[in-house]
């Protein structure tokens, strides 16, 4: 039943309206709460978010550093680009906007669809580049049209450029776009991200990457309802990354690189007292600038299907066998350890039987009775196998990697293969197996496991050539007042080499030179001898290798007395020659491509007051005595005439530091 009572219909109307009171009590606090809290506590925030509608900020890539060379010459620097960027939310209809895109510039079906996906990836107010290489007409064409294209943007920005020919494209690599994995990958990456941003893939570029990337610059615009610019409001230039000066020579690259082109191989050149690395060259090559703006799937295939693999840097990524040019080193382990005299002779038959096997000399007759400096002089080996016999694969293992084998030599600035310099250690190590004595023949004269790169090559006779110092390998131009040859200098006036080879007195010695005030003093003088008159000796033997009559580099030498040099010459087994093939006498020029013997040559020149060692290695070329050498005759002569002028712009830049 109802109640009828007036006065408990007045109680409860009272208390409905209380409630409703504190209702609105509440509803209106809460109003008034949230409206101080937006119009006063969140002031700037939204004062920000206002500022924001109205301007438009845009990030501009940074202007990467210059590459150049020894002579200050550009290998790689930024050219203008003209690229159209996208912001997506301020595109009214995707569609509309790419069907208009496409009657003003050269846009695929195919880019379009990978635009599409990446906007769907990303976050739509960040901008997109639908072109990053647009033509002058296509640039001025779109500026046209530009008011009637919302959310689209043309830029004038750079792009990496690679002045020289291919013969760089190793060494100093290239640049790309940066991938989705490399921005998860690197915190540094993603602080430093702008569209459009190209960083190094390989080579220099990537391995000073942060060093020339420099830090991205930005432009702020006024724009209107429609996202329209009004008027620029600020910029803010980016910072210009590190340009870097390399030790190569434009000169000496480019001559190298046309001489072997068309081959499949490497040629190293070094200062012998520095370390400087002259030149650098591996072929085949390919065009670095194919890279910058994203390279074709054509031309991509072409390089991953060429069977002489352009794409690898074979002068510190290619592992060979060093044949014979190994046997002067192989012949100064032996006399630094007492193994043998320069007096030991031997009797060459053209093969020696051991446990059943038959090891042969590249000469068939064989080379009758010889003695050590003949034998490095016609390269016999049936000699360095009994050399390697006495000596043992051990104690070689010591020597040659004191000269820079078997290990990276640029300080990881580039990637670099380490190479094998096998041990009795080593094999059991890796392969788990026994060393056995015949393999420590074959690697008497550069066969069998041990490999090396065509850099480590060039250090070895570097370091062979200069008396037996130590040096380090440099590709980046440092602005040192001294070398090598000066503390040398001074240290045989200060009587410090002794020709004794008591050990006690070389240790004084070292200890004396490390008190000499040196013009560069970040380097001590490190040797690599026990005894130099042995290095002399193996020098002069490379002498009569390239010089006299019978030695294998003879038909390659210089009769002009300033262009006189030494070197070795090496040919390294591919494929085992079979005792059917001896038997046709089948020469190497015969047998298929891939079968085909490498041929090696290192030398040093001048001869007299050397200056630079110089590695070849041409795969497959057959022999080094008459593909290699010739090719070190003309890098010689254009060395040698080209070093005064380095001479004189190293002394000019000292004296402007």
């Amino acid at each position: 039943m109802k109640d009828r009572n007036p006065e408990n219909r007045s109680k409860l109307l009272n208390r409905r309206m209380f409630i409703l009171s504190i209702a609105k009590v509440v509803v209106f606090g809460g109003i008034i709460s949230r409206l101080f809290s937006l119009q006063v506590t969140q002031n700037k925030k939204y004062i920000s978010l206002s500022e924001r509608n109205r301007l438009r900020e845009w990030k501009l890539a940074p202007q990467r550093g210059i590459i150049k060379d020894f002579f200050d010459n550009v290998i790689a620097e930024n050219s203008q680009t003209y690229q159209l960027h996208m912001v997506p939310e301020d595109v009214p209809n995707l569609n509309v906007v790419f069907f208009r895109l496409k009657n003003l510039i050269n846009l695929s079906d195919s880019s379009i669809e990978k635009i599409t996906k990446k906007i769907k990836k990303q976050k739509p107010w960040q901008p997109v580049i639908i072109s990053d290489n647009l033509s002058w007409s296509e640039f001025s064409r779109l500026n046209i049209y530009l008011h009637e294209l919302q959310g689209i943007e043309t830029v004038v920005s750079l792009a990496r450029e690679y002045t020289q020919n291919e013969s760089f494209s190793h060494v100093i690599g290239y640049v790309a776009p940066v991938s989705n994995n490399e921005l998860i990958s690197s915190k540094d990456l993603r602080e430093l991200y702008v569209p459009g941003l190209k960083i190094g893939k390989v080579g220099l570029e990537k391995a000073l990457n942060f060093k020339l990337i420099g830090k991205p610059g930005f432009q702020r615009y006024e724009v209107n309802a429609f996202g329209k610019r009004v008027k620029e409001i600020k910029i803010v230039e980016g910072k210009f990354g590190r340009s870097f000066k390399t030790t190569f020579d434009s000169e000496i690259q480019n001559f190298i690189y046309d001489l072997i082109k068309d081959k499949s191989g490497s040629v190293c050149v070094m200062d012998i007292y520095t370390g400087e690395v002259i030149a650098m060259v591996s072929s085949p090559s390919f065009n670095p600038n194919s890279f910058v703006h994203g390279i074709s799937n054509n031309e991509w295939n072409s390089l991953l299907q060429n069977e002489k693999k352009p794409l690898i840097n074979k002068s510190i990524s290619g592992l060979y066998s060093p044949g014979s040019v190994i046997k002067p080193l192989v012949a100064l382990s032996a006399l630094e350890n007492d193994v043998i005299s320069p007096k030991l002779v031997v009797q060459c038959k053209g093969s020696v039987e051991l446990h059943g096997h038959t090891y042969h000399c590249w000469k068939k007759k064989g080379h009758g009775f010889v003695g050590l400096r003949n034998a490095i002089k016609q390269s016999c080996d049936i000699y360095f196998y009994e050399i390697a016999r006495r000596l043992g694969v051990d104690r070689l293992s010591i020597t040659a990697k004191k000269f820079g084998l078997g290990q990276n030599i640029l300080n990881s600035l580039v990637e670099e293969k380490k190479g094998i310099v096998p041990s009795t250690i080593w094999k059991r190590k890796e392969l788990g197996q026994s060393w056995l004595l015949g393999e420590t023949l074959i690697t008497g004269i550069g066969q069998g496991y041990i490999q090396t790169t065509p850099l480590q090559l060039c250090l070895m006779q570097a370091q062979l050539a200069n008396g037996g110092f130590k040096i380090e390998p440099k590709i980046i131009a440092t602005n040192e007042t001294g070398n090598l040859k000066e503390q040398i200098s001074i240290w045989e006036k200060n009587n410090v080499l002794s020709k004794n080879k008591n050990q006690s007195t070389q240790e004084k010695g070292l200890q004396n030179i490390q008190s000499l005030d040196f013009i560069d003093t970040q380097d001590k003088i490190v040797t690599l001898f026990r005894n130099q008159e042995n290095i002399k000796f193996v020098n002069e033997a490379l002498f009569g290798a390239t010089n006299e009559v019978m030695g294998t580099a003879y038909s390659s030498r210089h009769s002009k007395k300033e262009y006189i040099f030494a070197g070795k010459t090496g040919t390294a087994q591919v494929k085992i020659f079979t005792d059917e093939q001896r038997e046709k006498k089948l020469k190497n020029k015969d047998r298929p491509y891939k079968d085909r013997d490498h041929a090696l040559f290192t030398a040093f020149a001048p001869y007299k007051d050397p200056n630079y060692a110089i590695s070849i290695v041409i795969e497959h070329g057959g022999s080094g005595s008459s593909i290699a050498a010739p090719i070190a005759k003309k890098i010689v002569k254009v060395l040698i005439d080209r070093h005064k002028d380095r001479q004189l712009y190293k002394t000019q830049s000292i004296k402007e530091i």
